[in-house]
């Protein structure tokens, strides 16, 4: 009869608790994350495990890959071919590893990201590093523990002779944890280790004198000792690293950038890819080729660049768009006492060294144990020796083996183990030759045993041979430093007219937010007509500026882009563009209302940026405070409360009036200086004091006397001079600038400083396009509503207008 099926009745959050826990302990302690002690993932060191179990060692010839691969997964790792694979590769990684663990012979893959050869192609064995590794495993300097299926034991810690996890490093990811520990000198980690034994009080500073800091096995320069510091000390720290480049000079008055380091972890590839591109795209000026030149001999990119171009204008620029200057997080997360820890630089040390007095402990008492063994047993065969003929005589007289072993213990009061190393001695051992040798050895081991219980009994003396041996190893993993530590972090300017060429462009960007600029070529062939838009779209910008100019775009969320010229798509005059989406992270519901084009930040000191919003507040900062240097999203220009949103931004030189007109037909004129300066993520303060239900309509900024245009939702123009709205106070409800109706009055929706040889256009619900000329109206006083220009019955209302240049 079938088994009943069992069912819990468990809840769903307990239940996936319980499991997910579960599944985290296994991936944080026996997947991810190195141990402290020999700074080894469970793969890792079940690889090497598996070639020292089999033999497969730097003096033997290569074996296949896929052998070892199968028995890691036999014997020690329950999981796929391609995870144990991916992991040996690593090891035999020269730009991974600092020091690799593995050799291989055939494609172990390349700096350029390229996969290695499947695993029936390539053979494997233990570099000579692992096999220090692995040294003294079998004289119990570690435990073991069952494998997967108790079929066999395996490490639960390699005895590590030297501080791997600093020397090579570690990265993984878990579950609620991370590790990211870069690579060190081997003989600065050794002395540090050395220092620590000596000095268990070190402090940081003092282990620092040992180690500089990172050394990638890629090279490279490591910038900002404070940020190494600061992770040696916290476990968490950054640095910079750049690739390492020199200028030469070529024939023809021409340079190049020769580089033959790259950052740690950086894909060569991928890296020239970029470099390529900056130069396709005119990104950067003076680049005429890049080249990948690396061969056996070595590393080598040569960036060309152009006659009379700045070379340390373009490195400079290559450090801040490409990967050739990097940021490098420490992260020095690992498992200690079966627990993740982030751990500083002398925790990390400690517990190396920690694990290294346990490792010659554990060898030493195996040591003595084997040889108090031995001993007891020479002098067992000395003094069998010595009545060699009684001790035949018993022997021959016994029926077999057991019952000689016997009579040789109730005879002489020999020890089991004795009796048996005598009925087992062989004849040609019985000689005078013999019984010297034998004596010779019990001496040596008497002498082993006395120095063995010393080192027990000294901790002194355990120092010391600790030392000896980490002295040993260094001195055959002796090689030069590869990457060098500068003390500051370099601030990388660029210099515009440097890496951009200097050119005259015609530049476009519509409502919607469509942008590119355009060769004046471009724009000259085509005959004035407007770039490919939709219907409901239309150009918001159509300037001529410099590729070395600054656009700025502000949103009525209270944000602004900061968008360099250069940086735009080069696109024809008659081309859409592409969305600003694609550029800079623009919220999805966010949309332009208005743009500013700055020539130079330098000489914009006294100009002020004037915003409006439609609850009536106004905010002045002057504009230098908009010069951004990280420009990837767009920044806070100024604080919206819930609800509210920007509708109009001025510049001004400071000296500017104010003229702000409501819904509901009031006009407000005063001073800009009413409204104080303040910062850049400010609200700012009170403009016009609203009715209930009123809101503002538009808002504009002009020094001497103007003329303005009204437009109503009923489809009237007005035009008027701005000398009829005296100067009044900031926060006024100001006059009325309407006829007051008390059947359908009109609602102000837009109003326009008019300029000369300009036009309006007008559109409306429905989509209907209108013109309007200010020039063939006369301008009105405040208390009438204008003439009707549109027919909102057939039209709609408008709902968008804007200035136009007239057609010659």
């Amino acid at each position: 009869m079938a088994q009943k099926e069992r069912y819990l009745d468990m809840p769903l959050e307990e239940v996936l608790g319980d499991r997910f826990g579960r599944y985290s302990k296994y991936i944080i302690q026996d997947r991810a994350l190195p141990d402290a002690r020999d700074g080894l993932k469970p793969v890792q060191r079940r690889i090497l495990y598996a070639m020292h179990q089999d033999r497969n060692t730097s003096d033997k010839p290569f074996r296949k890959s896929a052998k070892t691969v199968g028995n890691v997964i036999g014997n020690y790792h329950p999981h796929g071919d391609s995870s144990v694979y991916e992991a040996m590769i690593r090891q035999s990684q020269d730009w991974k590893m600092r020091r690799p663990l593995v050799e291989m012979h055939g494609n172990n893959g390349s700096v350029d990201g390229d996969p290695p050869a499947a695993m029936r192609y390539t053979e494997a064995r233990l570099a000579p590093l692992a096999e220090i590794m692995l040294e003294n495993i079998g004289r119990d300097t570690v435990d073991f523990m069952p494998n997967f299926d108790d079929s066999q034991h395996e490490p639960v810690v390699l005895p590590a002779a030297f501080p791997n996890l600093l020397v090579n490093g570690s990265t993984g990811i878990s579950s609620g944890y991370a590790t990211d520990i870069p690579p060190h000198h081997p003989g600065e980690v050794i002395d540090a280790a050395v220092h620590v034994i000596d000095h268990p009080n070190a402090g940081i500073d003092d282990l620092m004198k040992h180690i500089q800091g990172p050394d990638f096995p890629t090279g490279g320069i490591i910038q900002g000792v404070e940020g190494i510091r600061q992770a040696y000390e916290t476990g968490r720290g950054k640095v910079v690293v750049r690739g390492r480049a020199e200028v030469a000079s070529v024939r023809g008055g021409r340079e190049q950038l020769v580089i033959n380091e790259i950052p740690f972890e950086v894909n060569k590839a991928n890296l020239v890819k970029k470099m390529d591109e900056l130069r396709i795209d005119k990104k950067v000026d003076g680049i005429a080729e890049v080249r990948d030149e690396t061969d056996r001999t070595g590393m080598q990119i040569v960036v060309e660049l152009k006659k009379e171009a700045d070379a340390r204008g373009v490195l400079n620029y290559l450090y801040k768009h490409t990967d050739l200057q990097t940021t490098f997080n420490f992260n020095m997360v690992a498992i200690a006492d079966k627990t993740p820890k982030l751990m500083n630089l002398k925790q990390l040390l400690n517990a190396y060294v920690k694990h290294q007095r346990e490792v010659l402990l554990r060898r030493t008492e195996y040591d003595l144990s084997q040889a108090e063994k031995r001993a007891h047993i020479v002098e067992g065969l000395i003094y069998a020796l010595s009545i060699l003929d009684e001790v035949i005589a018993v022997i021959r007289g016994a029926s077999d083996k057991s019952d000689a072993k016997h009579q040789l213990e109730q005879t002489f009061s020999f020890t089991p183990e004795q009796s048996e190393a005598i009925v087992t001695l062989q004849l040609y051992r019985l000689t005078n030759t013999d019984v010297t040798t034998l004596e010779k050895e019990a001496q040596e081991l008497a002498d082993n045993i006395t120095e063995w219980k010393a080192l027990l009994a000294s901790e002194k003396k355990q120092a010391q041979v600790m030392k000896k041996e980490l002295r040993g190893v260094k001195k055959q993993l002796r090689e030069e430093r590869r990457t060098m530590v500068e003390e500051e972090i370099e601030e990388i300017k660029i210099d515009l007219e440097v890496v951009v060429p200097s050119e005259d462009v015609r530049v476009s960007i519509t409502k919607e937010g469509y942008a590119k600029r355009s060769s004046m070529r471009s724009y000259g062939a085509s005959q004035d007509e407007l770039p490919t838009m939709k219907n409901s779209d239309r150009l918001l910008v159509n300037q001529e500026v410099n590729t070395t100019d600054t656009l700025l775009l502000f949103t009525k969320k209270g944000y602004y882009l900061f968008l360099p010229v250069h940086e735009l798509p080069e696109l024809k005059w008659k081309e859409t563009g592409q969305h600003i989406g694609n550029f800079i992270q623009l919220q999805q519901d966010d949309e332009i209302i208005s743009s500013e084009h700055v020539t130079s930040f330098d000489n914009v000191k006294d100009d002020m940026l004037v915003f409006f919003t439609k609850h009536g507040m106004i905010k002045r900062t002057p504009l230098v405070d908009y010069h951004a240097q990280r420009y990837s999203r767009s920044l806070m220009a100024v604080k919206v409360k819930a609800g509210d949103e920007v509708t109009a931004v001025c510049r001004t030189n400071g000296s500017a009036d104010v003229l702000v007109f409501t819904k509901q037909g009031y006009g407000l004129r005063f001073h800009e200086t009413e409204a104080a300066q303040t910062g850049q993520r400010t609200t700012g303060m009170k403009a016009v004091s609203l009715k209930d239900g009123d809101e503002t309509a538009a808002a504009m900024c002009f020094t001497g006397e103007r003329d303005v245009l009204l437009l109503t939702h009923r489809g009237a123009a007005k035009k008027m001079k701005t000398s009829i709205f005296e100067r009044q106070s900031r926060a006024g409800r100001g006059v009325r600038t309407l006829k007051e109706l008390k059947k359908a009055p009109h609602r102000i929706t837009s109003v326009h400083l008019t300029l000369q040889n300009t036009i309006i256009h007008v559109r409306t619900e429905k989509d209907q396009f209108y013109t309007v000329d200010p020039s063939t109206m006369r301008a009105g006083d405040r208390y009438t509503n204008g003439s009707f220009v549109i027919d909102t019955d057939k039209s709609g209302e408008p709902i968008d207008s804007w200035l136009v240049a007239k057609e010659r």
